[in-house]
Parts: structure tokens; C-alpha cells; sequence
């Protein structure tokens, strides 16, 4: 993969490599797109949280909850 960036970029990456918290470039890319992964993940999570609470009040799970939610995870239903 390769690409193109502003030299202050550039400048700016060699900058960080060189004062010896990355071992190179790659590495330094590899940390920014793991941490934009991380923030996604984390993203999501606070989705599915703000859609669970605007869903209203919860109630217990029956035995055909039990039993469905089984077989979603065996992904004999979608």
C-alpha cells in the first residue's frame, strides 16, 4: 500500500519515529489505524448503549428468549 501525503505530514511522522516512540513509519501508521479501530469499537458500543436505553423499560428473559438467542449464536437463525 502506498500513498501520498503533505510534506508537514511527512515532517511530521519522521519527527514522532525519531524521538523513538515508533521503530518506523509503518509502525507508527499500524498504532493510528489500531487506535482509530479501537475508537470505532468504542463508537459502536455507545451506540448500541444509547439505542438500548431509548428502547424502554427492560424485562426479564423468558426460556424462548433462552432458546432463541441460542440459536442466533449457532446461526441457525439470523
Amino acid at each position: 500500500m502506498s500513498f501520498a501525503l503533505p510534506e508537514a505530514m511527512r515532517e511530521y511522522i519522521d519527527a514522532r519515529v525519531s524521538t523513538g516512540h515508533y521503530g518506523n513509519t509503518s509502525e507508527y501508521i499500524r498504532d493510528l489505524v489500531r487506535r482509530d479501530q479501537e475508537e470505532q469499537a468504542k463508537k459502536r458500543l455507545r451506540d448500541l448503549v444509547e439505542e438500548g436505553l431509548a428502547s424502554g423499560p427492560g424485562h426479564s428473559r423468558t426460556k424462548a428468549d433462552d432458546k432463541e438467542l441460542l440459536a442466533i449464536a449457532r446461526g441457525e437463525i439470523d
